[in-house]
């Protein structure tokens, strides 16, 4: 798991599955930053990892403050799956 700070919106809401480095990742949580005093374009803050790790996350088995933080353009995302593509139970 890691946290992936993207600037610019490529469209993407929780459970989004995206290409991330080469990797598929879910987008487990998705926080919106800099709409009203932040930069000239929307920031998405988002926890992201493998549909393994879902079960950590949910459970809170982890330390956010301990994350590795990563940051990337919105272009340099491809977007496999949008969140209202996927069914979650």
């Amino acid at each position: 798991m890691k946290r992936l700070i993207i600037h610019g919106n490529p469209g993407i809401r929780k459970n989004a599955i995206i290409d991330y480095d080469g990797d598929e990742v879910v987008c487990f949580a998705i926080s919106r930053q800099g709409d009203w005093h932040g930069p000239d374009e929307p920031q998405l803050w988002c926890v992201i990892g493998s549909e393994d790790e879902r079960e950590d996350f949910e459970k809170r088995n982890y330390v956010p403050h301990w994350l590795d933080t990563e940051s990337v353009d919105a272009e340099a995302i491809d977007v496999i799956k949008r969140a209202d593509d996927i069914a979650v139970s």
